[in-house]
């Protein structure tokens, strides 16, 4: 009676400890990158105005280089889009159709361009989580750290991604700035560090609306790598209540069966 107790009692606790690690295992890191990251603003996730206007951005700046190839132009309509305006706003090239994936239309000399193709965004918003912050939040901050090097065969560096081949593509949303270097001392050797940017052209948006732009276009990025994934965590949170019953009830129903059985 004893055994059976215990196998009861190790039942319940494998529903409760199965429960803890199903929903954390999905936050795992890849290695550190190192760089302080801005926090995403996360309430833009569930805005779809956000995310069609991540879409449109995506669309107007990014797909020159950068591909979504796991998302098809149909799926966009899970952003409150319709299909007229899918067609008319989104798709450019007359032999897309809704059931074609989001390609860039880049040529393939891009490689003999730049070294290496441009890579794909479908799951950047994965990829690129560490344990110095999410996907979501290395985007974010990347995205808002470009600045002019002349050292660079683009012209443009990033605090973020240092030597990074990207040219900064919104600039004329954020303007340009330079970085202000500083002198720190590393172990006796002097090293510059950069202290600041300044701006030397402004751009067509202030700081906080090129911001919330980011945050829109970022958002659109985690919605592509999971479109799902909204849903799926509002499922999570009725199925862990519905363990939860069921343990409750289990438990009850244990103590139940035990307590005429001395």
């Amino acid at each position: 009676m004893t055994n059976s107790r215990f196998v009861s009692y190790s039942l319940l606790l494998t529903v409760f400890f199965g429960v803890y690690f199903f929903s954390t295992i999905s936050t795992a890191y890849a290695a550190s990158n190192s760089v302080h990251l801005d926090s995403f603003p996360m309430k833009t996730l569930n805005n779809k105005a956000s995310l069609q206007n991540g879409a449109k951005l995506f669309m107007n700046y990014c797909i020159g280089c950068h591909g979504i190839s796991q998302v098809r132009y149909g799926k966009l309509q899970d952003l409150g889009l319709s299909k007229n305006q899918i067609k008319d706003n989104l798709i450019f090239n007359e032999k897309l159709t809704m059931a074609s994936s989001i390609l860039t239309s880049m040529s393939q000399d891009s490689k003999v361009w730049f070294g290496k193709r441009p890579p794909d965004l479908s799951l950047t918003a994965k990829s690129r989580s560490s344990s110095d912050g999410s996907g979501a939040d290395w985007i974010y901050t990347y995205l808002r750290s470009f600045y002019k090097d002349p050292t660079q065969a683009t012209g443009w560096n990033n605090t973020v991604y240092p030597g990074v081949n990207m040219p900064h593509v919104l600039w004329d949303m954020q303007g340009i700035r330079n970085a202000v270097y500083s002198e720190k001392d590393d172990g006796g050797t002097k090293k510059l560090i950069i202290d600041r940017f300044v701006f030397v052209t402004p751009g067509t948006l202030s700081s906080s609306e090129y911001d919330d732009n980011i945050a829109d276009l970022t958002a659109f990025l985690v919605w592509t790598a999971e479109p799902e994934g909204q849903f799926r965590k509002r499922l999570g949170v009725w199925v862990i209540l519905f363990l939860s019953l069921f343990a409750f009830m289990a438990w009850r129903l244990n103590a139940a069966y035990w307590k005429d059985i001395k």
